[in-house]
């Protein structure tokens, strides 16, 4: 993934940074993405500031999107369960409205957007792996299975 952004998309520029923060207002907390992701068999986990704020136990700030990683070979079971939203590709200061499979196989980062309000609900992480081996996209030597790296929070919500 990312070897060369793909053509096309529409660039964001400095001007659309506060538009783009308006539009992730109301994007799902992690007990709703665990809701809709609830009985999927994809080893997914709440990322990033949440998961460190589900790993404290407490929310320690304003959180202003929420990120998943997933598998990317087991990213269409994420898009066939929430089919009734909108996936977009994200990567070198692009969007890619409604990516086609040859965007996402250049990318990593993908937007779920509701269609009927264009607000951005879920940030999805398409990760590399090897089957059930989680491989850190930045650093390839460092790899661990995912029943090692995915816990679950007191509520159950994976990180």
């Amino acid at each position: 993934m990312e070897s060369q952004p793909p053509d096309g998309g529409i660039e964001v520029s400095p001007d659309d940074i506060e538009a783009l923060e308006a539009r992730w207002a109301g994007c799902w907390t992690p007990h709703e993405v665990a809701r809709r992701l609830a009985g999927i068999d994809v080893p997914w986990y709440v990322a990033a500031g949440w998961a460190l704020d589900l790993f404290r136990g407490e929310q320690t700030r304003a959180h202003h999107d929420i990120e998943i990683g997933v598998p990317a070979e087991r990213f269409p079971t994420i898009r066939e369960r929430l089919a009734e939203f909108t996936f977009d590709a994200v990567g070198a200061g692009r969007i890619w409205a409604a990516a086609t499979s040859q965007v996402l196989s250049a990318t990593h980062q993908t937007w779920l957007r509701e269609p009927a309000t264009g607000r951005y609900l879920l940030d999805v992480m398409r990760e590399p792996h090897d089957g059930d081996m989680w491989i850190c996209r930045r650093d390839a030597t460092i790899r661990r299975p995912y029943p090692e790296i995915i816990r679950h929070n007191p509520d159950g919500i994976r990180t």
